[in-house]
């Protein structure tokens, strides 16, 4: 395996992939600045977004159970990583559906693209599992908010971003939110719990420009929890 310090984990959502229609101008951005990357092994986990969303609402209305739901937006998740990866190119083509297949791709490819994996998990979640697997110091959440706010920025104002918050400190925050099939936040417990326990460096942040910057070590705009 790569060294670790070269390793990247990102977990993609997939409110940024198809927020509406399958944002195409974001795509060929996020495209040119994965591959000015030199000298990394870089694994993109994909969400599901609105359209899982979607999906597992109607089963939901329809009576069916969480199993099911959570079925439903992992297929969701790999059709979306399908779609990146066949975008990016020079990458995997097949779809793995393992922590091992994951593993073995990134000895051959620079770039590995995955969706879900298992049931229970969020991709962030998912992110966060590649991550402490493949002993990644750190992973990068690309979501449609700057980060991490102490209030909800699109109904308040005067929300402030969080700049850097300790693991302790967001496992607080996050333990007020209800999670279940298609949850919409910036990040799941089982993330948090898991970048905890691993000592695994969790960045928040939107836009191709902020993960170039993250990834080169400048100041960038998002939020670190460590």
């Amino acid at each position: 395996m790569a060294n670790k310090q070269k390793i990247v984990v990102i977990s993609l959502g997939g409110s940024i992939i198809v927020p509406e229609n399958v944002d195409y101008d974001f795509l060929k951005k996020f495209k040119e600045t994965i591959h000015t990357l030199k000298g990394y092994k870089i694994v993109i986990c994909t969400g599901g977004g609105k359209t899982a969303r979607n999906y597992i609402d109607t089963l939901k209305k329809g009576g069916l159970n969480d199993y099911a739901q959570d079925l439903m937006g992992i297929d969701v998740t790999r059709l979306n990583a399908k779609l990146v990866a066949s975008f990016l190119q020079n990458c995997n083509q097949n779809i793995p559906t393992t922590l091992e297949e994951i593993a073995k791709l990134l000895e051959s490819n620079n770039i590995v693209v995955c969706g879900g994996l298992s049931p229970g998990r969020t991709s962030d979640g998912t992110t966060a599992e590649i991550a402490e697997y493949l002993k990644a110091p750190m992973f990068i959440n690309i979501t449609n908010v700057d980060g991490l706010f102490d209030k909800d920025p699109k109904k308040f104002k005067d929300a402030k971003l969080i700049q850097k918050i300790s693991h302790e400190e967001f496992e607080k925050i996050i333990s007020k939110v209800k999670e279940g099939p298609g949850q919409h936040f910036v990040l799941d417990s089982f993330a948090a719990k898991t970048a905890r326990k691993s000592k695994i460096r969790i960045i928040i942040l939107k836009g191709t420009d902020n993960l170039k910057k993250c990834l080169e070590e400048k100041e960038f705009v998002g939020t670190i929890i460590s």
